[in-house]
């Protein structure tokens, strides 16, 4: 059989069709908020992820959707993706697309740091060092004198600590909660939220101009989320995270496409570096899987 036609040649399919919608939904936004306010586009994709969710997912769950024995991490949950959202939302006007998602991939390496601390999980000297590896490859994209060395950078720094709370918090719930309504909990918290607050900056004749990038927001950000969702009920994540790392290479061509942006040379090394310690951490989680099934397997 055909890898492709196998649950985890499907999920990896999956993954990449994410990170294609990751990295769309940055570059969107980095024109979007040329166009509208920031507080109304960001206000708009979590009232349609809610919407669509609901709508897609309510007939077929009924009322299991909004059954949670969760609800206090489901919201903080959500209001952790939303401080994301919003540094993502904020630096995209100040940073490049490619590198502020390369910084951006550095999320997985501190939660698995968070996790150590927090879950109390155990971290090799390995994955410490590709943790360093991981911090060099940001020093590289980040340096004074860079393209990208400004006072902007508080939001991917802002943005790699909440969403790495946000893995975790996520790695706690997994198992206890359906994914589907994980995943509208999570548009319903930032719409509730945002509800008021883009109020102060609402503009009417910019929703009505502009409505297409509006869609296209919210559209690329649900997609990418429900992606994430099918994918993992396929394969697992040792399996998956090496592909997710296909979201830097796709920011980085949108952001030449787009915006006609092309690191330089020091970027360009830096944004390998932090590829590569993802995609080690991976791989070093496949492997570390691998030896536990053998360990299980083996008779004592």
């Amino acid at each position: 059989m055909s890898f492709w036609r196998t649950r985890q040649g499907v999920g990896v399919l999956l993954i990449v069709l994410a990170a294609l919608a990751f990295a769309g939904l940055d570059t969107a936004t980095k024109h979007a908020v040329t166009l509208a306010p920031v507080l109304m586009l960001l206000w708009f994709r979590y009232v349609f992820q809610a919407v669509v969710t609901f709508a897609l997912r309510f007939p077929v769950q009924k009322q299991t959707l909004l059954t949670t024995p969760n609800p206090r991490f489901q919201a903080l949950r959500g209001v952790l993706l939303l401080i994301t959202s919003a540094c993502s939302f904020f630096g995209l006007q100040y940073l490049p697309v490619g590198e502020f998602t390369a910084m951006v991939m550095l999320s997985p390496l501190v939660a698995t740091a968070l996790a150590a601390w927090v879950l109390k999980d155990h971290v090799s000297p390995q994955r410490w060092l590709l943790m360093a590896m991981g911090l060099c490859g940001v020093l590289l994209v980040v340096r004074p004198g860079g393209q990208v060395f400004s006072w902007a950078l508080l939001f991917p720094v802002l943005l790699v600590t909440t969403y790495a709370w946000f893995q975790v918090l996520t790695s706690r719930l997994s198992g206890e909660e359906n994914p589907y309504t994980t995943h509208f909990y999570t548009g319903l918290v930032g719409a509730l939220v945002m509800s008021p607050i883009a109020v102060f900056s609402w503009d009417t004749a910019a929703l009505l101009a502009h409505w297409p990038w509006f869609m296209l927001i919210g559209f690329l950000g649900t997609f990418g989320h429900l992606m994430l969702i099918r994918a993992y009920m396929r394969a697992s994540a040792p399996v998956l995270t090496p592909y997710l790392y296909t979201q830097i290479a796709f920011a980085t061509f949108s952001g030449w496409l787009v915006f006609k942006h092309v690191p330089d040379t020091l970027a360009w090394f830096g944004i390998a570096v932090i590829a590569a310690s993802g995609v080690g951490n991976a791989l070093l989680s496949a492997q570390e899987l691998a030896m536990q099934r053998r360990a299980m397997a083996t008779p004592a």
